[in-house]
């Protein structure tokens, strides 16, 4: 069996802020943005790696949610607790100057972890934790 990650899922609040973040500040292509009900499920993906995409999504339209569900979400996204991804890249110190450029909200600046990756930490505007590693 050979199984691949195709995509993922990361909330996001208001769908511009999150796109600029993500296009302009990680540079990262648009593959796809519809548009449903007053809402936009807008997919992007990393330049040169067609079969990776990640779709930003308003958790508000999940079937099945309660109001208190989504207040509890709408919670957890403010604090940066609801969701998380992880990236890597060759010049970990090159990316970080671009999110400090572009006034990413910082975490964790570039540091030696304990369990052996150096790594930094932002939040996207949505409040998503996004670790970024050294390829070694």
């Amino acid at each position: 069996m050979n199984i691949t990650i195709h995509s993922t899922f990361l909330p996001h609040d208001d769908p511009e802020t999150s796109l600029a973040f993500y296009r302009d500040t990680l540079g990262f292509e648009i593959r796809n943005d519809v548009g449903y009900g007053g809402m936009r499920w807008i997919t992007i993906g990393p330049a040169g790696q067609p079969g990776i995409s990640i779709v930003l999504y308003p958790p508000a339209a999940t079937p099945g949610l309660t109001d208190d569900e989504r207040r509890t979400i709408a919670e957890m996204m403010a604090k940066g607790t609801y969701a998380t991804i992880l990236f890597a890249t060759k010049d970990l110190d090159g990316a970080f100057a671009r999110l400090q450029a572009a006034k990413a909200e910082i975490v964790e600046e570039p540091t030696e972890q304990p369990y052996g990756v150096r790594d930094c930490a932002v939040r996207d505007p949505a409040g998503n934790m996004i670790r970024i590693q050294q390829l070694r």
